[in-house]
């Protein structure tokens, strides 16, 4: 299955299904108009801990009018959350056959400290297309799209429903490419899909684009 144009909102290390439409597209749109919005992807991740699902945030300074548009929006570095995310990051991830050799790139990342979480995020995600052997076309909106318009253009619109709160399909179930792969605590808590790209990248590496476009044309 091969999607034209896809139209995605930023996220922070996004789960599989987000590089699995990035995968399978002819082209992606970053949502770069839109106003910022809480519990959601733009600011966390989950990962595989050795209780379970475990969520990473990344704290944001506030906006009182909650009207901040998304390239506006700080990251809050008052407290050590980078250290925070790397301690839960080895603790989940350090036994994998991978982790180590993407270690040195993402905590390069992470320390150089965004001011924003639009380009931070910006940068998780190229890292990540490159790391899992990902060949893009990644463009930011120039406007904020929405209903009939973006049919009319061919855009599949996954804004909202590659969300923590989305209870429908998931994009890889729609994609016939969700499967169980090796995951460390899977003896204790099970089989956990749709994780972080982290998780699928540290468990198998070089494989990892195998998994996204398994039953791709």
């Amino acid at each position: 299955m091969k999607i034209d144009t896809v139209l995605l909102s930023t996220a922070y290390f996004p789960p599989i299904e987000y590089f699995a439409a990035i995968a399978n597209a002819g082209a992606v749109l970053l949502e770069r108009c839109e106003t910022f919005q809480k519990q959601s992807y733009r600011t966390r991740c989950n990962i595989y801990g050795a209780n379970g699902l475990l969520s990473l945030i990344v704290p944001v300074k506030r906006d009182p009018t909650h009207k901040t548009g998304i390239e506006s929006v700080e990251i809050d570095y008052k407290t050590p959350w980078i250290l925070q995310h790397k301690r839960a990051m080895e603790a989940a991830y350090m036994t994998t056959p991978f982790f180590e050799y993407y270690m040195d790139d993402i905590y390069a990342l992470l320390d150089r400290k965004e001011s924003s979480l639009f380009s931070l995020n910006l940068s998780i995600i190229e890292l990540f297309s490159n790391l899992a052997g990902i060949t893009c076309n990644i463009s930011l909106t120039e406007e904020y799209y929405k209903g009939e318009r973006l049919k009319d253009m061919g855009i599949t619109d996954l804004r909202e429903r590659i969300h923590p709160k989305y209870k429908g399909m998931s994009l890889l179930q729609e994609l016939k490419i969700e499967k169980p792969y090796y995951q460390v605590f899977s003896d204790k808590q099970g089989f956990i899909p749709n994780l972080s790209m982290l998780d699928l990248l540290c468990n198998e590496g070089p494989n990892a684009i195998s998994y996204l476009k398994a039953y791709s044309d």
